[in-house]
């Protein structure tokens, strides 16, 4: 690579930077990162790469379960509750192979990357073939995610998740015992071989406290805190589970993970939505982040989990796609503030520049990729670019940029996506997966057999 690939300039007609929005600014970057943001450069310097429109650094999407994005559409038929979707859920996951899964993850990380995500959090429990028996390389799997992330151009925290019960206890059903290791430690084995890369970081996840019994959390959590890595856990998802642990173990799931040290400034919990208020304050207490996933939480009926308030106790917020009903992180965080006013009949709960940030730089933390997600020197140096003259977001003045963003943009509305100094997206095509519509639509009809 020549010293001209290693560094460039980009020079942007309008930049959130954090706080506000700056016309004219030039970006220098060098080796992937931001060296320089130079402020008030009228015109684009000789050699710069122009970006119109707004720019802000690369969003997160901090919960993915890629293989979901098959369901789209499928699971609208008729009426149902989550319980019923997750029936027609693992009559997709039965068919995945490790190639079909990694022809999928491909199309999904890039629509993912057209929709301006330069980070994915892949929320993984796929481990085995069909029946649980390993395959030959007993990651086979989770390689396949890694290498789809890295085709699309994406950056993945593969989130290995541990999954052993079909509820407190219960063996796994027919469908789960591919998810299941049989023991945290055998999970903590497999996992321990899995490498990071320079587009990779491995973390790791709890299912959920019906999917990982009690005595076995704290293996996960040790394995995770020995690592400084990432761990998530679906949280609170359903009602249905919080009465269960209670009859279970007399408490809430919060209460659970607290008990057995998996809380803390490094977790994050998924969803969160039934929460009472000393779940509230356990999690915000141990600085717990929060990830809301509005879209499939609407789809699935969960509910509105109470973000606000969780914010408000010290629980930082992110935010994913979850089940790809949709894929468009601007319309999560549009989402997050919309749920919260039909919720509460009032308005204004966050800035447009903190719904900024949950989709960029907080998602980026729960990942790992705590130098990600700003416009700043030293940072990684991921952006995206919005069209200012689409018949969304045409109108507002430029100034106005973040709220234009939020409450008025979509995914179509992405123009660049630039992941570490390389166009991944550009004028709006995915410059290294052909055709991403056909790619999916390929990768999905496999899947239904």
């Amino acid at each position: 690579m020549t010293s001209s690939e290693r560094s460039r300039t980009y020079w942007l007609e309008h930049a959130w930077l954090g706080t506000h929005v700056e016309p004219d600014v030039a970006v220098d970057v060098s080796d992937g990162r931001v060296a320089a943001v130079r402020t008030g450069v009228p015109a684009p310097p000789p050699g710069a790469e122009i970006l119109r429109g707004l720019t802000l650094p690369g969003l997160a999407n901090a919960h993915s379960h890629a293989f979901h994005r098959a369901l789209r559409g499928t699971v609208q038929v008729g009426t149902g509750t989550f319980w019923t979707w997750r029936e027609v859920m693992y009559s997709f996951a039965d068919r995945l192979t490790p190639d079909t899964y990694r022809a999928l993850a491909r199309a999904v990380y890039a629509e993912m990357a057209l929709a301006g995500i330069t980070a994915v959090g892949e929320f993984h429990y796929l481990h085995h073939a069909p029946g649980g028996t390993p395959y030959a390389e007993p990651n086979a799997m989770g390689e396949a995610l890694i290498e789809a992330a890295a085709e699309a151009g994406v950056r993945i925290t593969l989130l290995d998740t541990c999954y052993l019960s079909s509820g407190f206890g219960a063996p796994p059903n027919t469908h789960q015992l591919r998810f299941s290791d049989g023991t945290a430690q055998a999970w903590a084995e497999r996992c321990s071989v899995l490498k990071e890369r320079d587009h990779a970081r491995i973390g790791a996840a709890i299912h959920s406290v019906r999917a990982v019994p009690a005595d076995q959390l704290e293996t996960v959590a040790r394995w995770a805190e020995a690592r400084r890595a990432p761990l998530h856990v679906h949280l609170s998802e359903q009602t249905a589970e919080n009465d269960a642990c209670r009859q279970a173990h007399g408490c809430t799931p919060t209460r659970l993970l607290a008990d057995h040290g998996v809380l803390g400034d490094r977790t994050t919990g998924v969803h969160n939505t039934h929460l009472t208020d000393e779940d509230i304050a356990l999690l915000g207490g141990s600085r717990t982040g929060t990830c809301m996933c509005p879209t499939t939480e609407r789809d699935l009926a969960d509910g509105i989990g109470p973000a606000a308030a969780l914010q408000r106790a010290g629980s930082p917020l992110c935010l994913g796609s979850d089940s790809h009903a949709v894929v468009d992180l601007l319309e999560e965080a549009r989402a997050m503030e919309l749920n919260e006013r039909l919720r509460t009949r009032a308005r204004g709960h966050w800035t447009a520049a903190a719904l900024l940030r949950a989709a960029s730089a907080d998602g980026h933390a729960a990942l790992g990729w705590d130098d990600a997600g700003r416009i700043e020197a030293g940072a990684r140096a991921d952006l995206v670019t919005l069209a200012l003259d689409s018949v969304r977001t045409a109108g507002p003045e430029p100034r106005l940029g973040a709220e234009t963003a939020v409450f008025a943009a979509t995914a179509a509305d992405v123009r660049h996506t630039i992941v570490g100094g390389r166009h991944v997206v550009r004028d709006g095509a995915h410059a290294l997966v052909p055709e991403v519509p056909q790619a999916l639509a390929r990768a999905v009809a496999a899947l239904r057999g």
